[in-house]
């Protein structure tokens, strides 16, 4: 199903439901039946509603697009009003607030309710009538439960909402992820005038001063300039393919994720990955707790309004989540992918693009927020692990790739124009030679048994890591050559760790993790696994054991280490110390400024049995660990659907050593420079910082 109309049946039936639930929320305000207590907030929600349905009905007579600035702009103060930080606190989008009016029972219902109605103005702006009705529907059935002050049924409303509509739900999401016809996301891209920046309101999405920023500033860049970005990442995925020994010409379509302001670049990557035969795909960002709305920027997104609201709300779908619908969930996600399992086998996988710039966060606590309880965690983590092997069987890892590119916003700072110029340098750096250093640092590492990781300073790091030993050194190696290929920019080299004897202590002062900051995070290991953990985010250590279990184990009581890694881009860190942005840095950059470690699945998820090499030949044989070889055995213990990146910064890092079975050592890094033979280049930036 796509975004053009229905048949003339089920269109029919659709627009009678719309006119009669419409007429329904228009009495609302002037109806005094319901207890007074809930009537400012359903005169407030109604007349929210209402304008969401006007912008539905310029959609259809074709006036939304010849708005002027002005009123595209006062359109989106109305329509995201109730989020925006400066009214948050005392709105009824904010748990704490809403519990503070109507009690906890009620509070929270009501706070979800007005957050999953923010998803009316997506499909207003999109001309989709369905999924508009079904939400306008469900906000006058809950009206009609708290007339007679039922809060048992009203929740009972919410949880067969989605437990009903999981088809729409389900099939919305894979058919924008796999099937390029009819997308109203990529007809933006490649047919709105973009001199006319009205175009960024065209989404639906929250049109901030940084998105009209950057979309100024891709304007005033030549030609060439965009062609140059639009290649690199383009040819970063071909190579990605290459590289994994994949057939590239047996796959029809790649799914673009981006942000609004990057059209330019995007229509000339379009044209790029049309010459490669793939159509492009694409989504809006979640809008529903369904879609884990709230966890992390993806498909096509905009600035946030408020990232304490999408912090409050990440957990949303506890309200409604048990086995039942666990169980129903992963029955419609088999059985719509088995619809559309031919385009699934023609997907070539993601292609991202990603931003960074915004003012670091760290949230507060909200006690009204909805959270999973002990028993929906792990049910969460099984649903979790099962919805990713479906995906698996229809979409094979190892018959896919990707690529993540990032770019500043002006959100950066005065010196934006600097950093993006620099930025794309970095992205741009000399593939074949830090392959050659690269290969240096590898040379040294294979055949250790173990590396040694300290830190420096107040940074109490004091880590090692077991090496997967080799039995053919000629022929073989443990850890992987990664240039700018999936992962732009280059570089590190890195390998799937041996549990089994990797232990101690990974500290940092201060790393962002999926968009939140975590300050002073410890982590202990014993024998590769998550042992301990703790932070000082918050005064209580069990909100910060909390936070960390939430957003880093992803509610796992444990994780492995997954990869062990050494950064590289020495260039990328000295970018970061010039203009003051490590702190603002996407893992994607600061994972290549210093060793990192990343707890959750390897790399090589899913892809263990595919052969890959190394620019030298030598074939690369740390692709699992323990715990991903038990996927024969049992899937849903092997995998975990998640992989987080913790840096160490070089100056907090004290010495990475290679330990050798006999007990020999050698220095990779010792005192913030890089000691090996050859790559002598890769310290000229950290000289230039120590001095």
């Amino acid at each position: 199903m796509g975004d053009s109309a229905w048949n003339t049946a089920e269109g029919s039936l659709i627009q009678e439901r719309y006119d009669l639930v419409v007429d329904r929320i228009t009495r609302i305000p002037s109806d005094h039946q319901i207890p007074e207590r809930y009537r400012d907030y359903f005169e407030k929600m109604s007349v929210f509603l209402l304008k969401t349905t006007e912008i539905y009905d310029k959609k259809q007579d074709g006036s939304l697009i010849v708005r002027t600035m002005e009123q595209c702009q006062a359109d989106q103060e109305e329509l995201y009003r109730q989020i925006r930080p400066e009214y948050y606190q005392t709105g009824y989008a904010n748990p704490a607030y809403a519990v503070s009016r109507f009690g906890e029972e009620a509070g929270q219902l009501l706070s979800l309710l007005c957050s999953e109605l923010e998803g009316c103005i997506a499909w207003a702006f999109r001309g989709r009538q369905h999924e508009l009705v079904l939400l306008l529907e469900l906000f006058v059935q809950i009206y009609n439960c708290l007339e007679e002050d039922d809060i048992k049924e009203a929740r009972d409303t919410v949880y067969w909402f989605f437990h009903d509509y999981s088809e729409v739900f389900v099939e919305n999401q894979i058919h924008d992820m796999i099937c390029p016809e009819d997308n109203f996301f990529i007809d933006i891209v490649m047919h709105a005038d973009l001199d006319d920046l009205r175009y960024l309101y065209q989404y639906g999405l929250p049109v901030s001063e940084n998105d009209l920023s950057i979309a100024s500033f891709m304007n005033r860049l030549s030609d060439d300039q965009i062609q140059s970005m639009a290649d690199t990442y383009t040819e970063g995925y071909r190579i990605g393919f290459e590289a994994a020994g994949i057939d590239l010409s047996k796959k029809k379509t790649v799914e673009l994720h981006f942000p609004i302001g990057f059209e330019r670049m995007m229509r000339a990557a379009i044209l790029n990955f049309k010459k490669l035969g793939l159509a492009p795909c694409a989504a809006r960002e979640p809008v529903s707790s369904f879609e884990n709305k709230g966890r992390m920027k993806r498909g096509i997104y905009s600035a946030s309004v408020n990232r304490q609201y999408d912090f409050d709300h990440r957990e949303d779908r506890a309200y409604y989540f048990d086995k039942s619908f666990a169980e129903r969930r992963l029955e419609v996600l088999r059985t719509v992918f088995e619809q559309h399992k031919q385009e699934a086998l023609v997907y070539a996988g993601p292609a991202v693009v990603e931003v960074f710039g915004e003012t670091p966060f760290s949230p507060a606590s909200c006690e009204g927020a909805i959270h999973y309880d002990e028993e929906q965690q792990r049910l969460n983590v099984r649903f979790s692990s099962e919805s990713g092997q479906i995906t698996y069987h229809y979409i094979p890892g190892e018959e896919r790739s990707f690529t993540i590119i990032a770019f500043p916003t002006p959100e950066i700072g005065d010196r934006f124009e600097e950093i993006f110029a620099e930025t794309v340098r970095i992205n741009t750096l000399d593939y074949y030679k830090y392959q050659e250093m690269q290969q240096r640092l590898i040379d040294v590492l294979d055949g250790a048994a173990q590396v040694h990781i300290t830190g420096n300073g107040e940074n109490r790091t004091d880590l090692t890591v077991s090496v997967m030993p080799l039995a053919d050194p000629d022929t073989q190696s443990a850890f992987e050559n990664c240039v700018a290929d999936v992962n732009i920019p280059v570089g590190e080299v890195f390998t799937s760790p041996v549990l089994q004897g990797t232990n101690g202590i990974l500290h940092v002062s201060e790393v962002f993790l999926n968009g939140l900051q975590f300050r002073n995070l410890e982590i202990v290991f014993r024998d590769g696994m998550i042992d301990s953990y703790t932070c000082t985010n918050f005064d209580s250590e069990e909100e910060n054991r909390k936070y960390i279990k939430d957003n880093v184990l992803m509610h796992h009581d444990t994780l492995p280490m997954g990869e062990f890694a050494i950064g590289t881009n020495t260039a990328a860190y000295r970018m970061a110390r010039t203009y003051g942005i490590a702190d603002k840095l996407p893992i994607l950059i600061a994972e290549k400024t210093g060793p990192h470690f990343a707890v959750g699945d390897t790399c090589y998820s899913h892809e263990e049995e595919v052969e890959r090499k190394n620019p030298d030949g030598k074939s690369i044989v740390a692709k699992e660990n323990a715990v991903s070889a038990l996927r024969g055995e049992d899937p849903a213990k092997a995998y975990f659907n998640c992989h987080t990146d913790i840096t160490i910064p070089y100056d907090e890092l004290g010495a990475i050593t290679a330990v050798y079975p006999d007990g020999m050592k050698a220095d990779i890094i010792r005192d913030g420079l890089f000691r090996v033979e050859g790559t002598e280049e890769l310290n000229e930036p950290l000289i230039c910082e120590m001095q």
